[in-house]
């Protein structure tokens, strides 16, 4: 990727290098890291100083299986650690109570979207965090193929919901996936109003540089095809079209 002729620091640095490691070593993360990890998380913005979100660590091997299931991602059954990154409301609302209120408007649509951004926000100063500390990660957002299952696994009470997880441990060095090209910025910078002329061009011109990539992983690729698969395909969705109603359950009626 274009990383411009800006100054060079070591966070940029760390920032190019990501890539999703879904291998990893049978070594521990510890929990001065896992502290650090969590406290970096909530270094990120949140809105309203809310801090509307909450994570749940999982080491346990059995529950990590059966989370595994629940997200179809037989990798995490394997993965030293797995943080589930939650909406949190309950929290709010035991707030809320105890100085005499309510939590009326977690039933609108605006705190819904506040919850889940304020948690996928903590969770990528997490991944920053971690990868700087040697770990691998992934980000997972089939978490949400199956919530019922992930609440009842986790605990989750009323005004929660898991929005995604993350996946982290050592590298294993075996492991050959390296970091996936993404499109050019000049196909996601916008200067001042949308820009929609050129975007066929862009994309062909993406597909040329992923398509290697995946060459280099010893398959094949066709980016255009999986978009429009994602964005047509309702069994794309993998289950998750059913996430209105569960977040309803859940007291988000996102009104």
């Amino acid at each position: 990727m274009d990383a411009g002729s800006g100054e060079w620091n070591a966070v940029l640095e760390r920032q190019f290098a990501h890539r999703s490691v879904r291998r990893f070593l049978e070594r521990e993360v510890g929990d001065p890291e896992l502290l650090t990890i969590v406290a970096a998380a909530q270094s990120a913005a949140t809105s309203s100083n809310l801090q509307s979100w909450s994570v749940v660590s999982v080491r346990d091997r059995a529950r990590l299986t059966r989370l595994a299931a629940a997200a179809r991602q037989p990798f995490i059954s394997a993965a030293p650690l797995l943080l589930v990154w939650v909406a949190d409301y309950h929290r709010a609302g035991v707030v809320a109570t105890d100085q005499g209120g309510d939590i009326s408007t977690v039933s609108y649509l605006e705190q819904t979207l506040t919850g889940f951004v304020d948690a996928a926000i903590a969770a990528q100063n997490a991944v920053l965090a971690a990868e700087s500390l040697g770990l691998g990660t992934v980000i997972i957002g089939s978490i949400r193929n199956d919530p019922e299952t992930v609440q009842a696994e986790l605990g989750l009470p009323r005004h929660t919901f898991p929005v995604i997880a993350v996946a982290l441990g050592y590298p294993d060095p075996e492991d050959t996936a390296g970091i996936k090209p993404r499109l050019a910025p000049t196909a996601v910078h916008h200067a001042e109003r949308y820009r929609d002329a050129d975007t066929l061009e862009e994309v062909r011109r993406y597909q040329e540089v992923i398509a290697d990539y995946y060459r280099t992983q010893g398959s094949e690729y066709d980016w255009p095809a999986q978009v429009a698969a994602r964005v047509g395909d309702i069994a794309a969705l993998s289950g998750r079209e059913g996430i209105r109603g569960w977040l309803t359950d859940q007291g988000f009626d996102s009104h």
